[in-house]
């Protein structure tokens, strides 16, 4: 599978630009500004249905326009697909694969698959347990439609049974039945979640720890651990215990909504007690077993978006990383730079078929 062609229409700061691409490594280099990552969230957008970087679909318009449009040209499986995605302001979203409107987005999620290596990724480290749940779900929805229904099932769920804790508040009542009723569907929803994020990240992390030590030279130890309430006490458990205090917060503070990811090394938090290098050989490794994961899964070699991953990482980590890339357990590629000579240097040691795009 691999992206042929992509026209762009108004897209951030992109008036209109249409890219042929090698079946094999593309490059984008240039200056800070000039639209370089744009061009790999437009890619990114016709996988996901949205941005990779600002998730307010209108805030992607180019200012001054009141549309953007994106249409992608696919060889998947000696068979050519046409992606179209477009939004006009007052408006809903339009999607569309060979001229087929799509009536659920989710329904396309997976369909091209597609991993993304990026700066932004440090949010995983430093943000919050909801960034890095995020990226757990995002990599088994992509093949698991099952497991995404159920998550927007609990999660509107939840958002109810909170609506009601407040307003029991407000108006200084308690109704045991109808809160119940909701218990129930996230010991249900809840469960099933549970216990596919558990089965996943035992095939996941032994993939990341691999990916690691190649980065490094296995000069360095890491972990990445799952830590979930669920662990300890079932959620029909959790909720009773909790009740008294949901109550007092006017939110569910227990259950799956809660499950985070611990990023270590030495035994340490690597938001901590990483270098910058250290942080972003951890990030790599995480999305590389992503790839992995994601390409087993699917059966399909997914697309790889590599955004200025090269910066602040010392010449043997990049050596790593290229060995990496120089195999055939990635198909497409999409590199973008802000050094013209060290990406040259990097292709130049592939042997793959590759395309500089010089903005």
């Amino acid at each position: 599978m691999y992206l042929q062609r992509i026209s762009i229409v108004n897209f951030k700061n992109i008036a209109s630009q249409t890219f042929n691409f090698k079946e094999k490594i593309n490059c984008f280099l240039g200056n800070n500004g000039v639209g370089k990552t744009n061009i790999l969230d437009a890619i990114y957008y016709l996988s996901f249905t949205k941005s990779y970087f600002n998730a307010i679909a209108i805030q992607n318009i180019k200012h001054g326009e009141n549309f953007f449009m994106i249409e992608g040209e696919y060889l998947i499986n000696d068979r050519k697909e046409t992606i179209i995605c477009s939004l006009k302001k007052g408006q809903k979203k339009v999607l569309k694969r060979n001229g087929k409107l799509y009536e659920k987005f989710s329904e396309h999620v997976g369909q091209i698959p597609l991993v993304i290596i990026s700066p932004a990724d440090r949010d995983l480290v430093i943000e919050g347990s909801e960034t890095r749940r995020k990226f757990i779900d995002a990599v088994i929805s992509q093949q698991n439609k099952t497991y995404l229904k159920n998550l927007i099932a609990y999660n509107k769920t939840l958002s109810q049974r909170n609506a009601l804790l407040k307003y029991f508040a407000a108006n200084r009542t308690f109704d045991a039945f109808n809160l119940e009723i909701y218990n129930e569907q996230l010991i249900d929803l809840g469960s099933k979640i549970y216990e596919v994020r558990k089965t996943f990240l035992e095939e996941f992390i032994p993939i990341f720890n691999a990916k690691y030590q190649i980065i490094s030279d296995d000069k360095e130890q890491v972990n990445l651990n799952y830590k979930s309430q669920v662990h300890e006490a079932s959620i029909k458990d959790l909720l009773e215990k909790s009740l008294e205090k949901d109550k007092i917060l006017q939110y569910t503070s227990t259950g799956i909504h809660k499950d985070d990811l611990s990023f270590e090394i030495g035994n340490y938090p690597i938001k901590k007690f990483g270098s910058q290098g250290q942080q972003k050989s951890f990030l790599i490794a995480l999305k590389l077993a992503q790839f992995e994961f994601i390409k087993k899964q699917s059966g399909l070699m997914p697309i790889l978006l590599l955004d200025d991953i090269f910066d602040k990482l010392d010449e043997q980590r990049v050596s790593h990383i290229v060995n990496l890339v120089n195999n055939d357990e990635f198909g497409q590629i999409f590199i973008t730079d802000t050094h013209l000579e060290r990406t040259e240097n990097i292709i130049n040691k592939s042997n793959k078929p590759f395309e500089i795009f010089k903005l």
